[in-house]
């Protein structure tokens, strides 16, 4: 097997491909040699046993059978030395034209019969793990239906397509570009871009006209190229060209991270470009032990042979790679794209996770929290006062009120609220049903009443506060109606996703924040984190994991992967939320969970941890069967036959060792989709 190519994280070499060479019978005309030579070898075998084979027709079944079998491995060979490399491909023919030399025609057959099929077996394993990966580049449709200004549509291919295009989207079909749904309602399945098991509802956007960009657009309104549309017609924005959709990019990322080495793959690298020479010169010493113990050249050559086949590292170069590739391969059938085999690796080694809250562990928008109605008020009165006011003003928080309260009252109040003024750092004041409300802060109460704020409400608003929440009194005419509060509430599934990183060996999980300290309390007794860190600047988060890292050893930065950039740069591991569709969240995370779901956390690092755990068993299996073959056969014990057989199967095994992550599943994260806290919960 050949050692796998030289790498440049800039500009990716891709990895040979035995196609290249693929003649008349296709893509598996390497398997059809090699089994070729094996035909050939078993009936000189068969023939040479139980016939009086003559001695020209056996050269020439024994001469077919080396000749399908090293085809490829010469080619290789070639290629190798015409570089400056000598690699493992060169030292089989070395070995199987000694053997041919010494009129062991047979056993040169059956070596290079063995490695071509490893070869062959090697090649069509690995396939298997860049099959869903090459898969993305197929995902996106070729045409799409263009719908022209004037109402037609045309059929065009994707290539054609321009920002502000409109696209129609039949039922069942696949959406050509990202973009914006600007028409219809109908469930897509986004499967192969973000990993969601289930369809996500798309939704048309209130003003289709605005300008949107994809990474700022909720997920019910953006649409990815290569995704499914359901079983009604959507209309689509088009926001990015084909060549620069999250598909494109992500099929260009996955395809760079096949080439990025780990640590091992590096360790193995360095003890490979001096263990083959230091091979090549025992095995030239071996050639002259005729001179100094009773023995033959032919004896000493097919010792020296023996040897070379023994020690040649064919399972170890292919160890580590092919477990890099599977694991990167699972990963992205889950939507967790890990950029190479360090982050791959580094993953399982973490010892601390530090977050970002807003946005990862928290929905990252105010919901209404708590409605807390006064002395002979009613809730809906509370309620529609607030919204009636709140409805006038643009501020986030008041976004939240008026969606909150309008999902409780079944609609906007029916009488409308005029003259909104906001008062500087206390609230704001309108006129609504005859009557003067104010909204805001003790000071502002303070100020309107002259008098003292009452003491039930004055302990309400602090047991509020020290939750977390941001509570106003509302006060109408000369009454207080009562207390309402808005929070960035936690993610429904931020509490299962840090219980399952404690199962599984997480100790430390820290929160940093800009939100002040009583606020990071809050949420972090609610969803379980041990650190919560409050009123961070960005340089102040960045200090965090630097002094993180200096207490822990390996420390991974969640975050939105754009304010949260610098301290991901600085950690371990860099960790991108809700990456699809956010060209920043890309380019800057290490590793990005597509799909804005906290829970596949746990799964990349457990994937992380097999898959260090098989790449030190595939070390140890090709070490180990490196260390028992050499002294046997420098002893004469084990001759070239046996050597070859035990040397080709390691090389398979390790590939079918590394496989297995294809399996890979996972601990199930306890999460219900789609659950949202009620108000009477969340206070």
């Amino acid at each position: 097997m050949a050692h796998p190519p030289s790498t440049n994280a800039q500009a990716p070499t891709p990895a040979p491909d035995h196609a290249a060479h693929s003649g008349l019978l296709g893509e598996r005309t390497e398997l059809y040699f090699a089994v070729a030579s094996g035909c050939f070898w078993l009936t000189g075998l068969l023939l040479g046993i139980f016939t009086d084979l003559p001695n020209g027709v056996g050269i020439g079944i024994f001469g077919a059978a080396i000749f399908f079998g090293g085809y490829y491995a010469t080619i290789e060979a070639y290629e190798g030395v015409s570089s400056g490399r000598f690699q493992i491909d060169f030292l089989m023919i070395v070995a199987a034209a000694g053997a041919a030399a010494l009129g062991k025609l047979g056993e040169a057959g059956l070596l290079l019969f063995l490695f071509s099929l490893g070869h062959a077996l090697e090649h069509y394993a690995m396939a298997r793990a860049r099959k869903s990966i090459s898969a993305l580049a197929d995902l996106a449709p070729a045409t799409a239906l263009l719908q022209e200004a004037d109402g037609r549509i045309r059929e065009v291919a994707v290539e054609e397509l321009t920002v502000g295009d409109v696209v129609v989207v039949k039922p069942n079909s696949k959406i050509p570009a990202d973009g914006v749904v600007i028409k219809g309602t109908s469930a897509v399945d986004q499967s192969a871009i973000t990993g969601e098991s289930v369809p996500v509802d798309k939704v048309a956007v209130a003003d289709p006209d605005k300008p949107y960009t994809l990474a700022d657009l909720p997920a019910a309104y953006r649409a990815f190229a290569g995704t499914i549309n359901g079983n009604a017609v959507l209309e689509v924005r088009v926001l990015k060209p084909a060549s620069d959709s999250t598909l494109a990019k992500l099929v260009t990322l996955v395809q760079e991270a096949e080439t990025q080495k780990s640590p091992t793959q590096h360790l193995a690298d360095n003890f490979e470009r001096y263990y083959v020479p230091i091979v090549l010169i025992v095995v030239g010493i071996l050639l002259l032990a005729f001179v100094v113990i009773d023995e033959t050249f032919a004896e000493s050559f097919y010792r020296a042979m023996a040897v070379l086949v023994a020690a040649s590292p064919c399972a170890l170069a292919i160890s580590t790679p092919s477990a890099v590739l599977a694991g990167v391969a699972r990963a992205a059938q889950k939507g967790v794209l890990i950029k190479g085999g360090r982050p791959l690796e580094n993953l399982g080694s973490l010892t601390a996770i530090a977050f970002d809250k807003t946005g990862t562990l928290t929905e990252g928008n105010p919901r209404l929290t708590t409605v807390l109605p006064g002395a002979g008020v009613t809730r809906r009165e509370l309620l529609s006062t607030a919204v009636a006011v709140e409805e006038l003003s643009d501020h986030p928080l008041a976004a939240a009120i008026v969606n909150g309260g309008r999902e409780e009252l079944g609609g906007m109040p029916t009488d409308k609220a005029s003259g909104l003024e906001a008062l500087t750092a206390r609230g704001i004041r309108a006129e609504y049903g005859g009557e003067t409300v104010h909204i805001g802060n003790r000071r502002l109460l303070e100020e309107i009443t002259a008098a003292a704020i009452p003491p039930d409400i004055d302990r309400q608003m602090s047991e509020l506060e020290t939750g977390g929440h941001t509570a106003m009194i509302v006060h109408r005419g000369h009454r207080y109606l009562g207390i309402i509060s808005v929070m960035d509430v936690a993610r429904a599934s931020a509490k299962s996703t840090l219980i399952a990183l404690r199962r599984i060996g997480i100790e430390r999980m820290i929160m940093l924040t800009g939100d002040n300290q009583r606020v990071a309390n809050a949420v972090a007794k609610e969803i379980g984190i041990t650190d919560p860190l409050g009123s961070l600047l960005p340089e102040d988060k960045v200090a965090s994991i630097e002094r993180l890292m200096a207490e822990e050893g390996r420390v991974a930065m969640v975050g939105d992967g754009v304010n949260d950039a610098p301290a991901m740069a600085h950690s371990t591991v860099g960790i991108a939320m809700g990456a699809a569709g956010s060209d920043v969240a890309l380019q800057t995370a290490d590793v990005a969970l597509m799909a804005d779901r906290l829970d596949n956390l746990p799964f990349a690092i457990g994937l992380s941890r097999k898959a260090h755990r098989i790449i030190r068993q595939n070390l140890w299996i090709s070490l180990g069967v490196v260390a028992i073959l050499v002294p046997l056969t420098v002893l004469g014990i084990a001759s070239l036959g046996p050597a070859v057989i035990a040397h080709e199967g390691s090389t398979m095994v390790v590939v079918l060792n590394a496989l297995r992550l294809l399996a890979y599943r996972g601990a199930a994260v306890d999460v219900a989709p789609g659950r949202r806290p009620n108000l009477a919960e969340v206070a």
